[in-house]
């Protein structure tokens, strides 16, 4: 199984209590170093609490963190293109595209918010 790319809403979760959330990246973590990507990290820090700041910023450092590149940019931008008729925002192709190019599963519970056929989509369960 390919290693995992963790999305923002799981982070969220795990930030905001949800023992799903916890027991998914303690499991998650035991067998690889979750990655997340840069847009995930703005998206955290878009939304944060202040009493958040320090837990958001360890969860982060306990995580490979994946940047933008033009590779990545450029598939974002074809998934966008590709998806006309669903209402996805462009921060979620770059998740995707990120996965995409680094070959890493999505772990999400915003499955509608992925349709992409190529893309390996999975969903922790109770989250």
């Amino acid at each position: 199984m390919s290693p995992a790319l963790v999305d923002t809403d799981i982070l969220i979760n795990f930030l905001r209590g949800r023992e799903s959330a916890r027991a998914f990246l303690a499991a998650l973590s035991d067998q690889e170093t979750p990655h997340v990507s840069v847009v995930s990290v703005a998206e955290l820090y878009a939304g944060m609490r202040p009493s958040e700041e320090v837990a958001t910023r360890d969860l982060i450092d306990c995580m490979v963190v994946l940047p933008i590149t033009s590779e990545i940019a450029e598939l974002a931008g074809r998934l966008k293109q590709e998806t006309k008729g669903y209402a996805l925002e462009l921060d979620d192709c770059f998740i995707a595209a990120t996965a995409l190019i680094h070959s890493l599963r999505l772990a999400t519970k915003n499955t509608r918010h992925y349709p992409f056929e190529d893309l390996d989509v999975t969903s922790p369960g109770n989250l």
